[in-house]
């Protein structure tokens, strides 16, 4: 299946920019990692550029989708489902800098690559979050806007923190406290993040 080839075309461009970065990488190195022709690498990218964008957008898709489902988790309280939005967001950045330092080009959006598809994942994952401190309700002191935005910041910092992983539950426990409507259901204590923080599904 058609799908099936360009996933593969996808696994294989990802290895490379892991050994070479999205610069040195070309299309006889997909091809060469995949064992078929050039030729046939072309049957499913545009280039080396376009195969780099479809894998940022793959990954991204597959966070996003995770962030979703943790905000629609009804059976959790609002503090867990905002927790789940932002490991998902903490999830991917970890795994891929800790795959290869040349993975950091899929995330920065300010990238000619996929600058515009990082910026409209962070973008979705706002928006998430907006919904569920409007629907909890937060502090008298900020609004939904704001705590959206905090928490984000958030976990951007812990993101470059080596001690990232640990700190990330008790740090978003703690916002979150000051964060939420102490008068809702939000404040049940449960969290998302009883042990270690589950890594993101990588390419394939």
């Amino acid at each position: 299946m058609a799908a099936d080839r360009l996933d593969e075309v996808l696994d294989a461009a990802y290895d490379c920019l892991t050994r070479y970065g999205a610069r040195r990488t070309t299309m006889d190195d997909i091809a060469m990692t995949m064992g078929v022709s050039r030729s046939a690498v072309y049957q499913y990218v545009r280039g080396k550029d376009d195969a780099f964008r479809r894998l940022s957008a793959r990954l991204h898709a597959q966070a996003l989708r995770r962030a979703r489902e943790a905000a629609a988790a009804e059976d959790a309280s609002h503090a867990a489902r905002v927790q789940g939005v932002l490991a998902a967001k903490f999830d991917l950045v970890r795994r891929l800098t800790g795959d290869s330092p040349h993975t950091a080009e899929l995330l920065d959006d300010k990238a000619r690559l996929c600058g515009d598809l990082c910026g409209t994942f962070t973008a979705d994952l706002r928006h998430l979050l907006l919904a569920l401190f409007t629907d909890s309700g937060t502090a008298a002191s900020i609004g939904p806007e704001d705590a959206a935005d905090v928490c984000l910041a958030l976990v951007a910092g812990l993101e470059g923190t080596p001690d990232g992983e640990r700190l990330l539950g008790p740090a978003t426990d703690a916002l979150l406290t000051g964060l939420l409507d102490a008068s809702g259901e939000s404040r049940r204590t449960d969290s998302a993040f009883p042990g270690a923080v589950r890594g993101a599904t990588m390419p394939g």
